[in-house]
């Protein structure tokens, strides 16, 4: 019998040595290929990142974004700790100078006569789709800037979600307002930074009257405030609806951020601004997920401009930006665990004078609060 019949493995014998190591030479050497391959892409592309034009440009934006977030100390392996301080305490320069700028033009908010047909009116909201090359979000369009007001959480120690505080109270939309007291970005909401006023009364201050703090708000004429002013002067002036954030960023119909790279990174963001004829304007952007990166202030700004706003400001963003309408959240929050609990929003009612907004902060000490307690 033929002895490859009797075994028939012998027709295929194994590899012999040589072969063996004429293979394992192949793969070492293609490792070793792979491995320089990345060696000298990570020296092309270090040698770009920072130390040409462009890769500093993104360096910085990168930086930038993170100034805006929890993360802000990792912007320190991107430019150095020198140079984070250098660009938060440029942008501080910035804020306080964009605050300084004074508006020369004032808004007539267009009230309609009583004999115009209800059918003509205008809405009192409109909500339009809004995006960018990496950003989508929503623009939330009031047309009657007296219908709008600053609303606070109802309960002692903590925040309220935006989408409580408008069901709570029946308003039609609403949008995150100021700023707030936030240890290690996982405060309680209920301490806000600066100054709210609501209804033209002083609900919280954390400063004198005679210190000045920067404001977004609205006066009794319903035209859009921004900039420093003490809180004696925002009385004086009839502020109604007012919080404490920045920067002012358009005024007078100009633009105050010159670029993108001066945007202040790349983040979620709620921003608010007024046309000539009083219609306010909130730019509710998602940020940090797959459908929307986030938009620099530059890119609110142009958007704003091509509305006709005369006026703009930056409210507070990131986890906070929320829009709701009709009970229902319209935009995609940033933070994994939904909306946060927050201190103030801005509500939009058909009848704000009868709108449900006490101050919850009265009788306090605001010095004993714990905004990491819940």
């Amino acid at each position: 019998m033929d002895p490859i019949a009797r075994n028939p493995k012998a027709a295929n014998p194994p590899p012999t040595r040589p072969r063996r190591q004429k293979k394992k030479r192949r793969v070492l050497r293609w490792l070793r290929n792979l491995a320089i391959l990345m060696i000298v892409s990570t020296a092309l592309f270090s040698g770009w990142f920072f130390l040409t034009a462009s890769g500093n440009e993104l360096r910085y934006m990168m930086a930038d974004t993170l100034i805006t977030t929890q993360h802000r100390h990792w912007a320190k392996y991107l430019i150095g700790q020198e140079g984070l301080d250098r660009q938060v305490a440029k942008y501080m320069q910035q804020f306080e100078e964009m605050s300084q700028t004074e508006s020369t033009i004032s808004v007539q908010v267009h009230t309609p006569p009583p004999e115009q047909k209800q059918e003509k009116a205008k809405p009192l909201i409109e909500i339009e789709p809004i995006e960018g090359a990496k950003f989508k979000g929503h623009l939330l369009i009031v047309h009657d800037p007296k219908k709008i007001r600053l609303a606070v959480p109802d309960k002692v120690g903590k925040g309220e979600k935006v989408s409580s505080m408008v069901k709570r109270t029946g308003a039609i939309a609403g949008v995150n307002a100021g700023g707030f007291v936030d240890p290690e970005w996982m405060g309680n909401g209920f301490q806000p930074t600066g100054i709210v006023i609501s209804g033209g009364k002083i609900f919280y201050n954390d400063g004198a009257m005679n210190t000045s703090t920067s404001i977004v708000g609205i006066d009794k004429e319903g035209r859009m405030v921004a900039g420093k002013y003490t809180p004696k002067q925002m009385l004086e002036m009839g502020v109604q609806e007012a919080v404490t954030f920045t920067p002012k960023f358009i005024v007078d119909g100009k633009g105050l951020i010159k670029d993108q790279a001066s945007g202040w990174g790349i983040a979620p963001r709620t921003c608010m601004a007024q046309t000539a004829d009083g219609t306010i304007l909130f730019a509710i952007i998602d940020g940090r997920q797959p459908h929307s990166i986030g938009a620099t202030l530059y890119d609110i700004q142009q958007i704003f401009l091509e509305k006709g706003a005369i006026i703009a400001a930056n409210l507070d963003g990131g986890s906070s930006t929320v829009l709701v309408h009709n009970n229902e959240i319209i935009n995609k929050p940033a933070s994994p665990h939904g909306e946060r609990y927050l201190p103030t929003a801005f509500l939009v009612f058909e009848h704000p004078e009868t709108a449900p907004i006490r101050n919850i902060w009265e009788g306090l000490d605001i010095s004993k609060i714990d905004p990491s307690k819940w």
